[in-house]
């Protein structure tokens, strides 16, 4: 059994222009979609039901025994996931400040050798396709590649209900949605696959000291 999480990029629950948390119809979508294949489980993590208080420090911070239980629960749930639908709105161009808080709580190893998949909507014509540039870099380098397919919704508010159903179109919608979710899905077997095979851990070691151990041979403070 496969199982995905689905992180909703948005905490803004306030009206008018925009319907509140269109972000949850969109993560509804994926979650019902994910769902709906043999051997597959999907989750929704929801930024609103979490304590994420200032000031920022994130899991990995903490002492084990000391991290708060909301935080300690959901980083076992990354490490356990096969892999990541990231849902986002454009904000001036780039990610969600609120996907990136929640996902900077957590150390790359947690999402290491597994893949992510990158989901955009807004309430004009461009579907946060902008939003998604920025994406590419930053699960990059939180270590779950994203899938070379990508969803972009235009015109969320119309083109989904408050459960996460396609009001027009919806064998299309599911057939664009889907290419990028079958693409997840293939690149999560192959990962589970090799990990029984090759430990990635003792191919690419985590850095665990310092920054510098970064730094290339020769390199200023190596």
């Amino acid at each position: 059994m496969a199982h995905y999480l689905i992180f909703l990029g948005s905490t803004r629950t306030s009206r008018p222009p925009s319907p509140a948390r269109l972000g949850e119809r969109v993560a509804k979508a994926c979650e019902r979609l994910l769902s709906s294949l043999p051997h597959t489980t999907a989750e929704i993590i929801d930024p609103l039901t979490l304590n994420l208080s200032d000031p920022f420090k994130p899991h990995f911070a903490y002492a084990k025994a000391d991290a708060p239980s909301d935080l300690a629960e959901l980083a076992d749930k990354i490490s356990d996931a096969d892999g990541y639908v990231m849902v986002s709105p454009e904000y001036n161009h780039s990610i969600s400040p609120a996907l990136s808080h929640l996902l900077n709580h957590f150390g790359a190893s947690l999402f290491a050798f597994k893949p992510s998949a990158i989901v955009t909507y807004s309430m004009g014509q461009w579907g946060g396709v902008r939003a998604s540039v920025a994406m590419r870099s930053f699960l990059s380098e939180l270590g779950c590649l994203p899938v070379s397919a990508m969803v972009h919704i235009p015109k969320s508010q119309e083109a989904l209900n408050e459960d996460g159903h396609f009001a027009e179109d919806q064998e299309r919608w599911e057939r664009y949605v889907g290419r990028t979710l079958g693409q997840l899905m293939w690149w999560a077997e192959a990962a589970a696959n090799y990990k029984s095979h090759v430990d990635p851990t003792k191919v690419s070691p985590a850095f665990k000291t310092t920054p510098s151990q970064r730094n290339a041979p020769g390199s200023k403070n190596s």
